[in-house]
């Protein structure tokens, strides 16, 4: 079994120095879409918990929302384009096979000639605490100043509405966020991933790379561009090992729960949300919970619920904040940080 690690850790200085978040025009609601499934009204909400959600047309892309999200957080954080010294993608959904998303936004945000070196960092839906986690040890190594991450997600477009408790938590959107060197205040001071690949074939969509390319396999390929997700079993594992993972957090950061100011959770689903909240014995005043009207918009969200309760002015400087939430992998990752 992996090694908990040693606590508490020196905090790694970091500020986010500006959030945004940018959501698609269109907002389909359950109750519109009872009758095309052929349900009974109020069916999809109640399957769900969710009751709309946006949804990308066909003119949008994640590097279209997540240009827009960007430019949101870079006037928050008082930004130039061309101050920024590393553009980082951490979304689950690809705009295509090649290049990266981060290349694609980095056109889209009219840098492409700037040079600015632009990668992605992929871990589903755990991609924006996966970002963090890794480019705080750059930013504080001095190697990087001012950094956009940014993480835009079209789920829609691989939704297979047969399996409407599924398809119906998703949602589309994006979010990013400006980090850069602490000024003595932010910081990191824990921070956990784990993996269990016990549970890859719970969460996945088989097409998209290599192992199911339409010229090597001998089966239908579009089948295997829907997302597929054995709820239940995903919710079993996380089940098992959230706890641990909690409690390692705290241990590190030397708090309790009592310390922390707000939990932020990957809005993964409802069953989910509110069992995590019980299991880990969670007050629901201090959770942020944006998912009845975003649903699961994979990587995009927590980030989008950082910056909705950083405008709305729950979240303030110097807070202590839980990030948290699980993934495809299966994985498991959270964190504490002073805002």
């Amino acid at each position: 079994m992996h090694a908990p690690a040693p606590s508490p850790r020196p905090a790694r200085a970091l500020s986010v120095l500006g959030t945004g978040h940018s959501l698609p025009a269109r907002i389909v609601t359950s109750a519109e879409l009872d009758p095309v499934l052929g349900l009974a009204p109020g069916s999809v909400a109640r399957i769900s918990g969710v009751q709309q959600r946006h949804v990308a047309d066909d003119t949008d892309t994640a590097a279209s929302m997540g240009a827009s999200a960007a430019h949101r957080a870079l006037q928050a954080a008082g930004v130039g384009r061309h101050e920024l010294d590393l553009i980082v993608c951490a979304s689950a959904t690809q705009d295509q096979g090649m290049p990266c998303n981060a290349a694609l936004l980095q056109r889209e945000l009219g840098l492409g000639q700037s040079g600015i070196p632009a990668m992605d960092i992929n871990a589903s839906c755990l991609g924006f605490i996966a970002a963090l986690d890794t480019l705080t040890w750059a930013i504080q190594a001095g190697q990087y100043r001012r950094v956009l991450l940014v993480c835009a997600d079209i789920a829609s477009c691989g939704l297979d509405w047969q399996q409407v408790e599924v398809s119906g938590i998703f949602g589309d959107g994006a979010a990013a966020a400006v980090l850069g060197p602490g000024d003595g205040s932010g910081a990191i001071i824990a921070s956990r991933l784990k993996t269990y690949a016990e549970g890859a074939e719970l969460c996945q969509i088989p097409a998209g790379g290599s192992r199911f390319h339409p010229r090597r396999i001998d089966q239908p390929f579009t089948p295997l561009t829907s997302f597929a997700m054995q709820g239940r079993g995903v919710f079993r594992l996380a089940a098992r090992h959230l706890p641990e993972l909690l409690d390692d957090l705290l241990k590190q950061a030397g708090l309790t729960l009592a310390d922390i100011d707000w939990v932020i959770p990957h809005q993964a689903s409802q069953q989910a949300m509110a069992h995590a909240a019980k299991r880990l014995s969670l007050c629901p005043d201090k959770v942020v919970d944006i998912f009845a009207h975003h649903g699961n918009q994979v990587a995009a969200s927590l980030p989008t619920a950082l910056d909705i309760a950083v405008r709305d002015g729950r979240i303030r400087r110097g807070q202590k904040l839980m990030l948290i939430g699980t993934g495809a992998g299966l994985s498991l990752g959270g964190m504490i940080m002073v805002f």
